[in-house]
């Protein structure tokens, strides 16, 4: 997708007279906020506009070059350029691509023990860890809003808040079955076995966002099951919420307080109506995502962690990494990230020239 000079022009205008606006020190409130967010997003996109008209503007001048003496440089300078604006020309169209609106949002993270009874809940919790590894390297924060754990260590179920810059953004192409071949720690004759878990990564919203009724939610107060201390099965502080029009139903008992549970339930459950909402409002544009990178649906089989062979395969874009230790680590896990997010932009990108 090639930008022609008059719409570098147009970019580069409106970053300036936004960046003047911000300095000029007259702006207040919501007026404020506003141009704050539109000079962030606009950023990056016009740094890279300002390096590419700057190479054109070089070509053109050392092209128009007619002293002999100097021609021998030109050429030289000119064949940098031409190597070197292409790769500037591809950074400015991934830059101006369209970009999802919870891109910079907080996830809310779900990871559930799938086929495979105790090994898929220890499978369920290594990938815990391999998340929260990869938060703290990232510099995100990871809050358990949730957790049903097994008497091995494992989670038959975990919720999680991770919060921080672009979290969505990065994240939300791990949606979907993850499976593992190894011989669990429950088998004694060395037989390997395949397990699965699902991972479903969700923007968290606004409160303005989503919009939710007291007379829409049925809210069931109980005694907690399960580790947590000598309150449980003592105090009745679990907290099952239903959303009425939908049916969606959010169970939160970590905390001994009701009232910590209860805001913890509604988080859950308002980033679940907020993917709703954006499932249904994408439409097409969601088919479309889906033919790029898989539709992160938890249907979908889209890597598998094979420990004898040490290997780590991503099914959607084929590719496959034998560093399984790195990647639980955390560190691996970036290049599959960065992988998936770069198939993401060369299709859309594909799709625009189209």
């Amino acid at each position: 997708m090639s930008v022609s000079d008059q719409r570098l022009s147009q970019i580069i205008a409106r970053f300036a007279e936004l960046e003047a606006r911000l300095a000029s020190g007259t702006l207040e409130g919501g007026e404020f906020i506003a141009a704050s967010r539109d000079y962030a997003e606009l950023e990056p996109v016009a740094r890279v506009a300002e390096q590419v008209r700057a190479m054109r503007g070089e070509l053109e001048s050392l092209a128009a070059l007619d002293d002999p003496e100097m021609r021998d440089l030109a050429e030289e300078e000119i064949a940098r350029l031409k190597t070197a604006l292409p790769d500037a020309e591809h950074r400015l169209a991934i830059a101006m691509l369209p970009r999802d609106s919870a891109d910079a949002r907080p996830a809310m993270l779900e990871i559930r023990a799938g086929t495979g009874g105790d090994e898929a809940a220890l499978f369920a919790a290594d990938l815990f860890r391999m998340y929260e590894r990869f938060a703290a390297e990232q510099g995100w924060r990871v809050e358990v809003i949730s957790a049903n754990a097994n008497e091995l260590g494992g989670f038959k179920e975990v919720v999680a808040n991770v919060a921080g810059q672009g979290v969505f953004a990065r994240l939300k192409f791990e949606s979907g079955v993850h499976r593992v071949q190894r011989v669990p720690v429950t088998e004694s004759g060395g037989r390997i076995h395949t397990s699965a878990a699902t991972v479903a990564v969700l923007p968290e919203p606004d409160e303005v966002d989503v919009q939710i009724e007291d007379k829409d939610l049925k809210i069931d107060i109980y005694r907690a099951s399960g580790a947590g201390g000598q309150h449980v099965n003592t105090t009745d502080s679990a907290v099952r919420i239903t959303h009425l029009p939908t049916g969606l139903v959010v169970i939160c008992q970590d905390e001994r307080s009701q009232h910590k549970n209860k805001a913890k339930a509604m988080q859950v459950l308002r980033s679940r109506l907020y993917e709703k909402m954006r499932d249904e409002a994408q439409g097409a544009e969601a088919e479309a995502r889906k033919a790029m990178v898989g539709s992160g649906d938890r249907s979908e089989r889209i890597r598998t962690y094979n420990f004898p062979q040490g290997r780590v395969t991503d099914h959607r874009i084929n590719l496959t990494l034998h560093r399984l230790p790195e990647v639980l680590e955390g560190p691996g896990l970036g290049e599959l990230v960065d992988a998936l997010i770069a198939e993401d932009q060369s299709k859309r990108l594909a799709a625009m020239d189209a």
